[in-house]
């Protein structure tokens, strides 16, 4: 759901990064426009959480620019949701579900007795938003990992953010807590215009609803639709060595990559599916 016409919300120029004598990628250029999902793939190592960093103000680049919103990127800007990998709580965690959004509306002011009303107004709202009222009372430790990622897309939802970036917020989900998380982002996106950048090892939850493709690999990418990308002519080009890419059905099989820690090799590309 791409705004035509609409400037560019991101902008990422002739960009290169990587360290020491390697180079992750280079020569890379993206625009993210409102209300568009793009996935990032390729394999671990290929650089992808580097981008991530890059747009985030965390790391600087070899070369080129990063833009948001028409300002050089920068640590720290709130206008960014950012939504992490799944990593449960200790049980045990001494805050509830509600102080995990709370830390995002008021930031140090995390465990203060004396929330003002407009706080607890706007964690209340997010926590809705989420649908994790029931539970945001409990100890976070205590929650699923479906429960505990609600809450964090919540967090990454304060100050209104103008972009999301999800760095495979699927890690230790079950199909239908990704299923969850899928439809929450969706319909951020279909409700405000925000577009995400969706990092995922388990492409399966998301691409039905992706615009874009970009694929990292081996210092080299390829940036496009879902057909342009995901086929055997482009990745065979791009792996350097035969791939294949077989439709079975709905779902799209990639045989013969060298990437063995990808698993875009089972990804469903069923259409029609709505939040």
């Amino acid at each position: 759901m791409i705004g035509a016409g609409e400037e560019a919300i991101l902008s990422v120029t002739d960009a290169s990064a990587g360290y020491g004598d390697v180079t992750l990628w280079s020569r890379l250029n993206l625009e993210v426009h409102p209300g568009e999902i793009i996935a990032v793939l390729g394999a671990n190592g290929t650089g992808k959480s580097t981008l991530f960093r890059a747009i985030l103000g965390q790391l600087p680049l070899r070369t080129g620019t990063i833009r948001f919103l028409g300002e050089a990127a920068h640590k720290g800007d709130r206008r960014i949701g950012y939504i992490p990998q799944q990593h449960l709580f200790r049980k045990g965690t001494p805050i509830r579900g509600r102080d995990l959004v709370r830390l995002g509306v008021d930031g140090t002011r995390i465990g203060h007795p004396f929330a003002t009303a407009a706080t607890r107004a706007a964690v209340d709202a997010l926590i809705e938003q989420v649908g994790a009222t029931a539970y945001a009372d409990r100890p976070i430790g205590e929650l699923s990992g479906g429960e505990q990622q609600r809450l964090r897309v919540a967090q990454a939802l304060t100050g209104e953010p103008r972009l999301l970036i999800c760095d495979e917020p699927y890690s230790s989900l079950d199909v239908r807590h990704q299923d969850d998380i899928t439809k929450l982002i969706v319909r951020r996106r279909d409700t405000a215009g925000t577009p995400a950048l969706f990092i995922t090892h388990d492409i399966n939850p998301i691409l039905p609803y992706v615009d874009r493709v970009l694929y990292l690999a081996a210092g080299k990418h390829r940036l496009g639709t879902v057909g342009e990308v995901l086929n055997t002519a482009t990745l065979s080009e791009l792996f350097g060595s035969p791939a294949q890419v077989v439709h079975v059905g709905e779902q799209v099989f990639i045989v013969g990559t060298p990437d063995h820690h990808h698993d875009a090799a089972a990804s469903t590309l069923a259409r029609g599916r709505q939040p």
